[in-house]
């Protein structure tokens, strides 16, 4: 079974991160690390690789920079990368990084797409079931329970007021929730090993993909206004009018 992971390399949370002063786009630097979520998905796709004697390929969009996230990835086990990198893609949004993404995927060929439920520097939340849709795969989301039947994929999808069994045959997308599995912390034989892994870098044009209308313009950045003191009201039994004036003037009541 080929399994491919939608993976997405992201500055250290842990060190302090600055805008560009003319783009006002976020300051990428080479190391970067992999997006925390995408960690269940890279383990879960490893699981389900290693039952039915399949393989990983990662497949990331962004700056490549030092690798460093994509070789975080690769010391787990999977067995290969691809990452688009291309100044045209500076700024573009959740469709177009869809676009792109999913044109890699249908180069690589696949049986199981995974996917994060949303990246930590951009929460659209919206990639997986993009790309599920320009694939033209069922998109089975919010997983947090996966299981491999034959050829058949299994799911209990979270929801708000507990989860749903939901199951398709492959090809299929999933986007998983944090805790579907337990990632695994390289080795230092898979850290080492991951040195020599392929890692493709590809353009654009190596993809024949065209975006049209990619890159989004930020006009000015501003600091959030801050907090200001509320009305402190002194309760000598009429209190509760002035409560209900002031729903009145914001036309709650």
């Amino acid at each position: 079974m080929n399994i491919v992971v939608c993976v997405k390399q992201i500055p250290d949370p842990a060190n302090p991160s600055e805008l560009d002063p003319q783009s006002h786009f976020l300051v990428r630097p080479d190391d970067q690390v992999m997006d925390d979520g995408d960690r269940y998905g890279v383990e879960m796709a490893l699981q389900l690789a290693e039952a039915s004697e399949g393989s990983v390929t990662l497949v990331s969009m962004g700056p490549a920079g030092s690798l460093q996230g994509i070789r975080q990835a690769l010391a787990m086990g999977a067995d290969k990368a691809v990452i688009i990198t291309d100044d045209a893609l500076r700024g573009a949004g959740a469709l177009e990084t869809a676009q792109v993404l999913a044109a890699a995927i249908t180069r690589e060929g696949y049986d199981l797409v995974l996917c994060g439920t949303e990246s930590t520097d951009g929460y659209s939340g919206v990639v997986p079931q993009q790309i599920a849709e320009i694939l033209g795969v069922p998109a089975l989301t919010y997983a947090r329970k996966v299981e491999l039947d034959d050829s058949t994929v299994k799911i209990e999808q979270q929801t708000a007021a507990g989860y749903n069994e939901v199951q398709s045959p492959a090809p299929v997308l999933l986007s998983l929730t944090a805790g579907v599995v337990e990632p695994r912390y390289p080795t230092f034989k898979g850290i080492m090993a991951a040195k020599s892994k392929p890692v493709e870098q590809m353009t654009l044009a190596d993809l024949s993909v065209e975006i049209a209308g990619a890159g989004q313009e930020i006009l000015s950045v501003a600091p959030a206004e801050g907090r200001v003191a509320g009305v402190k009201i002194e309760d000598e039994g009429e209190a509760h009018l002035e409560i209900v004036a002031k729903l009145q003037e914001l036309k709650v009541v």
